[in-house]
């Protein structure tokens, strides 16, 4: 394979992570599409264009490229991104005359959605990664639509290769999607170690400007589904009286400013104004600064696709005290790099946090562990796997569209 095209509709690699839409969707497209490009993959990356100012066409480096595909007003709310999707798909096919790509890889719904007409109308392989499921994310409690979980459906049944970032959520895609196993594929997202590896706390600490006491971080957008109100009532049901908490992130989708202000409230309801601090997204590569600097990573979502911020904070060497869902299963190895809570108990979370922070041996021996156990994901390893799937696609009768 030479010539990868890559939809990404709802949200730009370009796009600041933890804004808006944009989250861990945005480091995995532009992360995998930057490690396939240095596999010598050209990868083109289409976006539907959110701002009136974007060039049509952006060369990230050398084999990855951007191009912004006007489809719908630039400021059209989320859940009215279906109506446009036609005309993203017609947009991309204009485009794919010239690029000539041999294989599409749709990301998200909504992309797979375009992906399906496109590998009509070109007769092309159709890979597709969800990244989120609208079936796993009722079951937590996070409605979505059910045209969105038949849409899911419709995909997976014309994709050639359904990607799935670990174990559980291949057990998910059958069980709540009775999609094939045999289209199945297990690619696990990878993390950047040249940015994302241990370093010195003190250092860390001082380059963020933040003294010496027990600093618990939460990393994300500020949503229901993401469980900042856990974290805040863990800080509060821990017995150490100097811990804090950092929240990095800024509110998202829908019910993101409602659940801000309830994060606020919930604050200044148990006293703890002087302990939490809110800081804005950072840029992606910052964030090791933000991971070595903390003594434990909380990641109490109510589902998990994979978790990145589980995975880079384990290559920092910080463990992660995160919920027992989907690929944080994977990410966390139960006592041996940080800790698994099942269910949203602030109290079993705030028990945790108090085995890390008061026995400094543990938390050597879970930081070490974790950052050995990171050194498994790479996105080269993730693009070579890839190469490998998309290069026997060439020989296989496509799946049928229905």
């Amino acid at each position: 394979m030479k010539r990868l095209a890559v939809l990404s509709l709802h949200t730009s690699p370009l796009a600041q992570a933890g804004v808006g839409d944009g989250g861990g969707m945005n480091v995995y497209v532009r992360e995998f599409a930057t490690a396939l490009a240095q596999t010598g993959v050209h990868c083109r990356v289409y976006v539907r264009a959110w701002n009136k100012q974007l060039p049509r066409f952006v060369e990230v480096e050398p084999g990855f490229e951007i191009v912004h595909i006007q489809a719908g007003p630039c400021d059209v709310p989320k859940d009215q991104l279906p109506q446009h999707v036609d005309e993203f798909a017609r947009g991309v096919a204009e485009d794919f005359r010239t690029f000539e790509p041999e294989a599409i890889h749709a990301n998200y719904w909504l992309s797979g959605v375009a992906g399906n007409a496109l590998k009509r109308e070109f007769d092309l392989p159709l890979i597709s990664t969800f990244h989120t499921l609208a079936r796993v994310k009722a079951e937590s409690g996070d409605y979505e639509p059910e045209s969105r979980a038949r849409a899911e459906s419709d995909v997976m049944g014309c994709s050639d290769v359904v990607m799935s970032n670990c174990d559980a959520e291949s057990e998910q895609l059958v069980n709540f999607y009775d999609a094939d196993p045999a289209r199945i594929e297990v690619i696990p997202p990878g993390v950047d170690h040249a940015f994302f590896s241990p370093g010195p706390k003190s250092g860390a600490r001082w380059a963020l400007n933040t003294d010496d006491r027990p600093l618990l971080l939460f990393v994300g957008r500020i949503q229901p589904l993401k469980g900042v109100d856990v974290a805040v009532k863990a800080l509060a049901a821990s017995k150490h009286p100097e811990a804090r908490l950092w929240i990095v992130g800024g509110a998202s989708g829908t019910q993101g400013a409602s659940e801000l202000a309830h994060i606020k409230q919930l604050i200044a309801n148990l006293d703890l104004e002087d302990r939490v601090e809110f800081h804005p997204p950072q840029p992606h590569h910052l964030l090791s600064t933000y991971y070595r600097a903390a003594d434990v990573v909380l990641v109490p979502s109510k589902s998990e696709s994979f978790g990145l911020v589980a995975l880079e904070a384990a290559a920092c060497g910080t463990p992660c005290v995160a919920s027992a869902v989907g690929g944080l299963l994977t990410l966390v190895d139960e006592g041996q790099t940080g800790y698994l809570i099942d269910g949203r108990d602030p109290q079993e979370y705030a028990e945790a946090i108090d085995r890390i922070l008061f026995d400094p041996a543990l938390a050597t021996e879970l930081s070490n562990n974790a950052a050995k156990h990171a050194l498994n994901y790479t996105w080269c390893e993730s693009a070579k796997k890839l190469v490998a799937i998309a290069s026997t696609l060439a020989d296989r009768r496509l799946a049928p569209c229905e």
